[in-house]
């Protein structure tokens, strides 16, 4: 997979381009203006009434269509190429794709959905990882964005440091479309989330935690099979310990919230640098140096703790290996994931060759690509702290949590300098 970075990373960076001067408007631009300015504003109101009477059947339709619609994380671990220590590198270059293009927030949310759909239903060559990627922030943003912010597929290439020939994308885009049957709406952990947000009042600064969090989970294993909905009562719940804000206590707590907020809670500790500038930004309210100082205060006053009790005998804690790792597939042949039965059919495979053009041929199998593919580095051994988040939300949210203990372990971020490493197709 190539990635083209760029060397200023302004894509994460405030601007001051807003302050400078404007125009001065005259009086028809500005009658203008009021005119659509009163005419939004009707228009909200009557939506606004709308939904509170239609609202009921929404969220039933919206439920329905988040099962519908989910990904298996089953099948996707069946794949022959594709595994998961790959996963970080494409859902970086994703975000900031998406940034660049300054795309609506549930716009991200949909990609990776469309991508891990897509990979539940078909084997996906490992040289065409990116470009599945590619396809699905092609068809999200044109699905949910205005025209104008829609990705040409030249910036995308350009992007991708012309690996792909131009006539890929569209064929991968339509063969997306097709496999998924055109179904492309899913409700996701944005749109449940303002709803969440709009219902407690909670302030922008629990917002973006909220939604740092849920993009963290979108680097992960082990969220790909949560549902929407459940994402974002964890992730808000989680928001506001981390922020010291009151408990909501709205009697609709579950026991797979419980397991999906302390499974967040065992994912914050090294995310993805690519993540943590974006939502170091003042528009997004700084959230990522505040998760920053959350954890390391909490991790002093754990070790103080430890410190002041280490006369006392402790049982010894069981270390995890690092087969645990999220990034790490283990080695199966097919029919040895649980719950899939021996002699399960293999998903039809990403079309090369006869499908594609003969460009595609010549660029993978006679010459060596022109930039780098995807890297394939061994998981480095990551280090863990037992009991470390357990510890603190089981403080916090000690009337809401059940007793459900898992072990923890800190996923490390993938790291950019790979992708200019010299992996180079033979």
């Amino acid at each position: 997979m190539a990635y083209y970075q760029t060397r200023d990373e302004t894509f994460f960076v405030d601007s001051d381009e807003c302050s400078m001067s404007v125009p001065r408007m005259g009086s028809r631009e500005a009658a203008k203006m009021l005119a659509r300015n009163r005419q939004e504003m009707m228009g909200n109101e009557l939506s606004r009434l709308a939904s509170d009477e239609y609202l009921e059947d929404i969220l039933r339709h919206m439920h329905q269509m988040e099962d519908e619609t989910l990904p298996d994380v089953n099948l996707i671990d069946m794949q022959r190429e594709i595994q998961w220590f790959m996963r970080p590198y494409l859902i970086d270059f994703i975000v900031e794709a998406h940034a660049a293009f300054t795309l609506l927030p549930e716009t991200l949310f949909l990609t990776v959905n469309l991508l891990d759909r897509y990979c539940s239903k078909r084997v996906v060559y490992k040289q065409h990882y990116q470009l599945v990627g590619c396809a699905a922030l092609l068809i999200a943003a044109k699905y949910g964005d205005k025209k104008d912010r829609v990705p040409q597929i030249n910036e995308l290439n350009n992007m991708c440091c012309g690996l792909y020939d131009a006539g890929m994308f569209t064929q991968m885009e339509m063969h997306v479309l097709n496999t998924l049957d055109w179904n492309i709406g899913h409700p996701t952990v944005d749109f449940f989330s303002q709803l969440i947000v709009a219902d407690e009042r909670d302030d922008r600064e629990v917002e973006h935690m909220a939604s740092y969090i849920s993009e963290i989970a979108l680097y992960s294993r082990d969220f790909v099979s949560t549902k929407p909905s459940t994402m974002a009562r964890a992730s808000l719940a989680l928001g506001r310990a981390i922020l010291g804000r009151p408990e909501v206590n709205d009697g609709e707590w579950e026991h797979v919230d419980n397991v999906t907020l302390l499974s967040l809670s065992q994912n914050l500790h090294q995310p993805s640098a690519t993540l943590s500038r974006k939502y170091a930004s003042s528009h997004l309210s700084g959230v990522s140096a505040k998760l920053t100082d959350f954890l390391a205060r909490h991790a002093a006053s754990i070790n103080n703790s430890r410190l002041a009790n280490n006369s006392r005998a402790s049982p010894p804690c069981e270390s995890v290996s690092a087969s645990a790792d999220v990034y790490c597939t283990p080695h199966k042949g097919m029919g040895a994931v649980p719950g899939v039965a021996d002699g399960y059919m293999t998903p039809p495979i990403t079309p090369d060759g006869t499908t594609y053009c003969t460009a595609t041929k010549d660029l993978y199998q006679t010459l060596p690509p022109r930039c780098p593919v995807t890297p394939t580095p061994q998981p480095p051994h990551i280090a863990t702290t037992d009991g470390y988040m357990q510890h603190t939300l089981h403080n916090t949210y000690r009337q809401t949590f059940s007793q459900h203990h898992q072990q923890p372990a800190i996923h490390q971020a993938a790291q950019y300098a790979t992708y200019f490493d010299a992996h180079v197709a033979h």
